[in-house]
């Protein structure tokens, strides 16, 4: 991101064609590169390979307010990718936000070691396709 991308405090999740994202920036979202250093959480055991992506604690306070049972998608470690990612697009509005809510609720009530698996091999297909934005 450019420096002071969030000019007076005000929080924005990143858009299409954003322009805060820089040409580096945009290569390391675009090839997933930027995951990586999560997996050192992974190693650390604060978070898991799959489940529920994690948002900045500010987002999630107000996304609580906004809609009902956001906080249940704690229930459960945060992960590199999920069943939201390998289904749904970055989710810009609280409603595109909700409709990812769906499918990590989905996740949390049917997870299971082939689901895991199904979303590890997805993911592989959006890394190595260059999927990312």
């Amino acid at each position: 991101m450019v420096q002071d991308a969030e000019k007076g405090g005000s929080i924005r999740v990143t858009e299409v064609k954003d322009v805060r994202i820089t040409k580096v920036g945009w290569f390391l979202r675009k090839t997933h590169l930027d995951e990586w250093p999560q997996f050192i959480n992974v190693l650390k055991g604060e978070m898991s390979l799959v489940g529920p992506r994690s948002e900045r604690t500010e987002l999630v306070h107000d996304l609580q307010e906004k809609i009902p049972f956001y906080r249940a998608r704690l229930l459960i470690k945060p992960g590199i990718s999920g069943w939201a990612q390998v289904n749904f697009k970055y989710a810009a509005t609280v409603e595109e936000t909700a409709i990812k809510l769906e499918y990590d609720l989905y996740y949390i009530k049917h997870r299971n070691l082939v689901m895991d698996v199904v979303i590890l091999l997805r993911t592989f297909g959006s890394v190595f396709g260059f999927k990312g934005q």
